[in-house]
């Protein structure tokens, strides 16, 4: 394809052309806002995300859209939605996680997430212009209501489905174990597990469409592994310093962990392959007892986090992060011990199968030009979990806020959504979903 005039259209045959713009004209800027000004407005840190599952169902509800709320306990819950098709076509998953990985609570956020909570970093929505702004309004929220937002537009206009249009909506889709100090049921509140809870509760589907930050068509991304590193020293006291044999394990630590982010770009250069740059980098370092500054610990212990090609088993990066340590641990002489801790596959699936070609194709009649794809991809999200139970996913979201009349740094960009953009994916996914749940079964290669 040469690049050439923009026809959202293009591709389409006229029939499904005409349910196309049907379903577009019940969409506009005002619902958008709606609909995420009502999610950010309710608070779902990871593992407290049942407040606004019900929320999401309820919307759908009072709409005529079969919704239901999902309890993975009293806490934490998903939502999802369905509009039935005939049964003679293909199942397709639209899909969005919907937890933030900071709080909106100052006890709980500062100082770790920077010296205040500004405005953008709580569960209150503001409207600016074309901008909402407010604790995950892009990420998740912007991206979960435009999901929402497609499913109703195709519901209002009516367009005959032969298979089933399913929206998810899930808890727990941040790299993140229970939140310490809040007293989580279950120390697996992240990690992608309300999306692996949604499968095992049979919301299941022919492909899928997860809706993450990125405007390009993705079929393969990276995974994780963590692992915890002891970096070994003496136990002591300050006043004997001078009397007795002294390693501090916070300054070997800190050479340690230099150290590993020296080598990180090494590993990453090694897995640079496909549309994924695997990065890794040092966490947190702990140690020692706050209470005291006058004795030293035995032990200091960091994390780290791994990213992993989808040709890079678990185990296999394990092995080059061992070897990588036993030559920091020789040449520093110190004793460190590395521990696996976390383990979640990179995962791709077929770039040439029915959905990738559909939403590439998508994608070029939107851009009017060849499809970009997204080079040197390092982040993770449950796409992996729907790759890895066997469906056929893509991923597809707006791009970065980069003309705000404000500054975006990294938390302002997850929590601004320009409205335009989300009314352009919101349309792209009712072609895509026009040009799939219309389909039959041989038509998409569903056996």
């Amino acid at each position: 394809m040469t690049a050439g005039a923009v026809d959202p259209l293009a591709g389409l045959d006229e029939q499904r052309s005409a349910w196309t713009e049907h379903a577009w004209a019940k969409v506009d800027l005002e619902l958008l806002r709606d609909l995420t000004v009502g999610m950010v407005d309710v608070a779902s840190p990871t593992g407290d995300e049942a407040p606004l599952a019900r929320h999401i169902t309820d919307t759908f509800t009072a709409c005529g859209i079969e919704a239901h709320t999902m309890s993975l306990d009293d806490r934490q819950a998903n939502s999802w939605a369905r509009l039935r098709g005939d049964g003679t076509g293909p199942d397709l998953l639209l899909y969005a996680p919907i937890d933030t990985v900071t709080s909106g609570n100052a006890d709980e956020d500062l100082p770790w997430a920077g010296d205040v909570l500004r405005p953008d970093m709580t569960a209150v929505a503001h409207s600016t212009g074309d901008y909402v702004v407010g604790l995950g309004a892009s990420n998740p929220k912007g991206h979960a209501a435009c999901v929402m937002a497609a499913v109703e537009a195709v519901r209002a206009a009516g367009i005959p489905l032969t298979g089933d249009l399913l929206a998810g909506f899930g808890a727990g889709g941040m790299p993140t174990n229970a939140r310490p100090g809040v007293g989580n049921p279950r120390r697996n509140t992240g990690q992608g597990v309300g999306c692996s809870f949604l499968l095992e509760q049979g919301v299941w589907a022919d492909f899928a469409l997860i809706a993450k930050p990125g405007w390009t068509v993705s079929w393969e991304e990276v995974g994780l592994a963590w692992f915890e590193i002891a970096v070994h020293g003496s136990h002591t006291y300050v006043g004997s310093r001078h009397r007795l044999p002294y390693r501090n394990p916070v300054a070997l630590a800190g050479a340690v962990a230099q150290r590993l982010e020296d080598w990180f770009p090494q590993y990453s250069a090694r897995h640079r392959d496909g549309l994924v740059f695997p990065q890794g980098m040092v966490a947190n370092i702990r140690g020692g007892w706050e209470r005291t500054a006058s004795f030293t610990p035995e032990q200091v212990r960091m994390t780290v986090d791994l990213r992993l090609s989808p040709r890079t088993t678990p185990t296999a990066a394990k092995r080059e992060l061992v070897e990588a340590v036993q030559s920091i641990a020789s040449d520093l002489d110190v004793r460190i011990d590395v521990e696996q801790i976390l383990a979640i596959p990179g995962e791709a699936s077929d770039e040439q199968m029915w959905l990738s070609r559909s939403a590439v194709q998508a994608w070029e009649a939107f851009e009017g030009q060849p499809h970009r794809e997204l080079l040197d991809a390092s982040g993770a999200t449950d796409a992996n979990i729907l790759r890895g139970r066997g469906i056929p996913t893509v991923r597809v979201g707006m791009p970065k806020v980069v003309d705000a009349p404000f500054d975006v740094d990294f938390a302002m960009g997850m929590n601004t959504v320009d409205l335009r953009e989300a009314e352009r994916l919101t349309r792209y996914l009712v072609r895509v979903v026009v040009d799939t749940v219309t389909r039959t079964l041989e038509e998409v290669g569903v056996g």
